[in-house]
Formats: structure tokens, sequence, C-alpha cells
């Protein structure tokens, strides 16, 4: 049975760095996987207020950025190659990184230019995963539940706590996923008083106070009454909740400690409401000790970590997935869970 050697990038919206994941994927009846290499690169603080700022950015510069990040992706996957001897490759699949995503308006865009990374490794490129499913009335997002259906079936459910929170499970016989409530990319966003890019295992966000109008406000918000299909971006963020966090009047802790318990309430209710028993976790998020405390507050027992190496490299890995099904002309996107016209194999393949 043929071994499929991917490199899977992805760069996610808490602007943490650059994931590069080198898997083995196999289908003996049934799809196996191994990560063989990750690594993360930070980027450094004048390329992340690069990618922070793209949404304001005309098309120019945007093409600019693009062809920039796609840059530095090919000098990344390139050492990344050279320092773990890398001699089997099929191709290369990239999420890039989203500058922006309104899916009811038609629009998503995830830059980095394909062309560097085919220049440097002379093997084909999977990328632009997104825009075909919202071009079919999709939401283009998420992405990862039918990874979680191939590879992850002896869990009842798959849940990525990265700058967003989305879980992905199985219901009345078809695959159900949807964004929960946003992570990181709040909680981060929180920590920039402190001169730090992130609450290590939650230690601010464990020292402030509850404030139970703010909870009640944020728990509050449209979006968690809307059925799914469904998904979140920086845009509802930036119009939803930090409005609210700043009109607060809160400390920074006090906020952190709020939407940490934002986080657990709308957690445990899904958990609650479709009865999950198993949830395997990954994702940055993981590391957040405080929040697997309030987590397991609301619902004990249910909550069961990944592997050290796979919390990390999960996202880059999935994406590795899609990028062989798209590369076999696979289903590789749900209508169930994006919401689009049909079931279809997204992606676009650079091999020239």
């Amino acid at each position: 049975m043929k071994a499929y050697y991917v490199i899977g990038l992805m760069s996610g919206t808490s602007l943490d760095g650059l994931d590069i994941a080198y898997c083995r994927f196999k289908n003996q009846g049934q799809w196996s996987y191994e990560i063989l290499q990750f690594k993360t690169v930070p980027y450094d603080a004048v390329f992340k207020e690069r990618l922070r700022n793209a949404i304001a950015l005309s098309s120019i510069f945007i093409n600019e950025l693009s062809l920039d990040f796609g840059v530095l992706m090919a000098q990344e996957v390139r050492q990344f190659m050279d320092e773990n001897k890398v001699v089997e490759l099929d191709f290369i699949a990239s999420h890039g990184h989203t500058v922006f995503h309104e899916p009811e308006k038609g629009v998503t865009l995830q830059i980095g230019n394909p062309k560097p990374l085919y220049e440097m490794s002379g093997r084909p490129v999977v990328y632009d995963f997104r825009a075909e499913d919202v071009a079919r009335g999709g939401q283009g997002a998420p992405l990862v539940p039918i990874v979680d259906k191939l590879l992850f079936s002896d869990h009842d459910a798959c849940l990525n706590l990265g700058g967003f929170s989305n879980i992905s499970f199985d219901l009345d016989g078809e695959r159900r996923a949807f964004d929960l409530c946003p992570v990181n990319i709040v909680l981060n966003h929180l920590c920039a008083p402190f001169g730090i890019d992130y609450d290590d295992k939650g230690a601010l966000a464990s020292q402030g106070e509850l404030n139970e109008n703010l909870l009640h406000q944020l728990n509050g918000l449209d979006y968690y009454q809307k059925s799914f299909p469904k998904s979140l971006a920086w845009e509802w963020v930036d119009k939803q909740i930090l409005p609210l966090l700043k009109s607060s009047g809160l400390s920074a802790t006090s906020q952190m400690r709020t939407f940490v318990e934002h986080i657990a309430v709308q957690m445990s209710s899904v958990v609650k409401s479709y009865s999950l028993k198993s949830i395997i976790m990954s994702g940055g998020g993981t590391h957040h000790n405080f929040l697997l405390e309030r987590l397991n507050h609301y619902a004990p027992g249910h909550w069961v970590k990944s592997s050290p190496l796979l919390i990390e490299s999960k996202e880059a890995m999935a994406f590795a997935f899609l990028g062989l099904l798209r590369y076999q002309g696979q289903v590789n996107v749900l209508s169930s869970v994006t919401g689009c016209s049909e079931s279809h194999s997204s992606g676009k393949i650079h091999a020239d």
C-alpha cells in the first residue's frame, strides 16, 4: 500500500507563527497518519504586524504581502527539509493566512502565493482551500471535520482550541461542525497591556474577578443562538466582543477571567446538548490550565487531551491530509458542515 508524504502548513488567526508538519498517510481500508516531524516558526515583530494589519491593505499591497509570505514559507520549509533530511515528498499543502473571511458576503481570502513553494521544492502545492466552498454558498469553515471523521473516529467529538474554538461530531449519520466561540484571538489580545503574547497556563486569568454582567452580555450574543452551519472571524470579534470588553470598565485580568468563563459555558453547553462523552482536544488553548479547570467544572470527565505533539501540530497535519484528498480528487469539504450546495473536493493545485 502506497504511503503519501506531505508537508502541511498552517498560519492561524492568533499569529503564533507558521506551523510545518511533515506527515505520512496510508490507506489500508482506513486512513492512518503519522506526524514524522513538526516545527512552529514564530513570526518576527515586523512580519506579525504586517499580517495583523493586512485587512486594511489595498489589493495591490495584499498581493505584495501574499508573495512575501509565499517567499517566507518557502524559506522556512527549505530549512525545515534540510534540518530533517526530508527526501520523500509528494507535495506541499498550504492553508496560508486568513486576511478576511465573511462568507455571508461571499468573500474569503487566504494569502500565501504558492509559486515560491513550488519553485523551492519542485513539488505540487495545494492551496486556497476555502474560496470554492464560499463560492458554492458554504461557510468555508471549518474544514477539519472530514479529517476528524476519517482519522479520529474513536472519539465522540473533536475540539480545537485555537484562535477560535470549533467542534466536530456525528449527528444522525452526518458529520456536523461549527465554530463555538473565540478563544486565543481574544485572550491573547487582552495580554497586550502586560507586554506578553499569551497568558501562560492561564495564570493571569485565574487572578481576575468574574463579572456576571459582562458574562451575561457575552453569552447573549446573537451568534450563539444561530443554528449551524456557522463560523466566526476576526471581523465579528472586532464588532461584537471587543466593544463589550472595553465598555465593561474591568481590569484586563477580570476581562480575561470573565471571558474564560464565557468560553467554558459555550463549550460545555454544546457538549451537554448533544450528549457527547469523549471529546479529544487539540490546539494551543489546551495549555490554558485555568480554562481546562472551568471546562471540568461544567462537564467533568468529558475532556481528553491529545498528545503534546498532536496538540501543536493537528491543524498543519489536517491541511496536509486535506491536500492529499484534493490531490486524489476525493471529497474534502462536507456540505453537512459548511452548508455548501454539495460536498466537493476543494483547493487549487499549483504545479507549473
